[in-house]
């Protein structure tokens, strides 16, 4: 039952409890106690809205951050997660495989707020040992939703 309800609401959050009673089926009081109880236990953290900025007028710049670092004994590698998360540019913090340990999202009023990020907070953290940052030039889709326009085919016909 409760994994339905999230469902239902990470799909939209703006369903009222009567909506998401009637398409999961679960009495509209059950579906309300869930709900709490899921935001006390944080198992709900937050309502969200995705917004596509590209329509907005928008002068943050977005950054994808590859950080490699030195794991430290007996926390390996969530206390320098923790101290990256920490600062108010880090919109999403990933712990990764492969090559590069950590996926550091951030954003910037420029291009230079963002590069003073990483060169004088987040490289100097002891345990960082390398950096590669890549600047988002367009999103297409995000949190599972298209953020393009959908534009007609404009095809020649095929004439044989």
């Amino acid at each position: 039952m409760l994994q339905e309800i999230l469902k239902v609401l990470e799909n939209d959050a703006r369903m009222t409890h009567k909506q998401i009673s009637t398409v999961t089926g679960v009495s509209e009081a059950e579906v309300a106690k869930t709900i709490k109880q899921a935001e006390q236990e944080q198992v709900i953290l937050k309502y969200k809205t995705i917004v596509n900025w590209d329509k907005v007028v928008n002068e943050n710049v977005f950054a994808l951050i590859e950080v490699k670092v030195a794991p430290q004994r007996d926390v390996g590698f969530d206390a320098i997660a923790e101290r990256i998360y920490r600062f108010p540019q880090a919109r999403t913090v990933y712990l990764l495989s492969g090559t590069f340990d950590l996926l550091v999202m951030v954003s910037g009023k420029n291009i230079q707020e963002v590069a003073n990020f990483v060169s004088q907070k987040l490289a100097p953290i002891e345990g960082v040992q390398g950096t590669v940052t890549h600047f988002l030039l367009k999103k297409y889709k995000e949190d599972s939703e298209i953020l393009m326009p959908k534009e007609e085919l404009k095809r020649e016909p095929f004439l044989p």
